[in-house]
């Protein structure tokens, strides 16, 4: 038999329920189109069937990885060079972190009159759950990460706020855990959900 003509189960109805899930949230498919394809979904009878409602989205992480597992010998070296902690300190300016970079299980972002910006897409988690400490005056602390990390909201904001974006999608136990504390008083925190940024010279032009 025509393996795409066997009839679907709802395990095999559940898997690609996820992967639509995973595409909503990683912005691949809007919410009309999210619910357009569920339709097609429950509507599937066979295998085939199935595999036409995700055939122009990659297979789960592909092409895009997530923060850098302990696996490759570049993030190993990154994990050896930590410390536990980081301090970020931004008074009446500005301090980053981007690219490739280790977070610690814990660090501490302090910013009075200035901002912090920390882009996750390309870092290396030192362990599955990471806390970042928050302490923001009269600033701002600005956060992305990527696609299938979970962030946990634990601050307290007072004359201030912190807002996740595209973040509340990820119910995976096993996902990597951004853990968010401290205080927020006349300023914000932001954080937003993207994908890691296209590489030059790749397919895709």
């Amino acid at each position: 038999m025509d393996p795409e003509k066997i009839r679907a189960s709802d395990a095999d109805r559940e898997r690609v329920a996820d992967r639509l899930r995973e595409a909503l949230a990683e912005g691949r498919l809007d919410q009309s189109e999210h619910e357009e394809r569920l339709d097609e979904l429950y509507r599937a009878k066979t295998i085939g069937e199935l595999a036409e409602v995700t055939r122009d989205l990659p297979a789960p992480g592909a092409g895009e990885p997530g923060p850098l597992d302990l696996s490759s010998p570049e993030a190993r070296q990154l994990a050896a060079s930590g410390q536990g902690r980081e301090n970020i300190v931004a008074v009446f300016g500005g301090a980053d972190r981007k690219g490739r970079w280790l977070v610690e299980p814990r660090t501490n972002a302090s910013t009075m009159f200035g901002g912090i910006s920390l882009d996750l897409r390309e870092a290396v988690l030192s362990q599955r759950e990471v806390t970042i400490q928050c302490a923001v005056l009269c600033g701002g602390v600005d956060i992305i990460v990527p696609p299938g990390v979970r962030v946990v909201n634990n601050t307290t904001a007072i004359f201030g706020g912190t807002s996740l974006h595209g973040t509340d999608a990820v119910v995976d136990p096993n996902a990597p855990v951004v853990r968010l504390t401290g205080t927020c008083l006349f300023g914000g925190i932001d954080v937003k959900a993207k994908s890691p940024k296209r590489k030059k010279g790749k397919s895709g032009k």
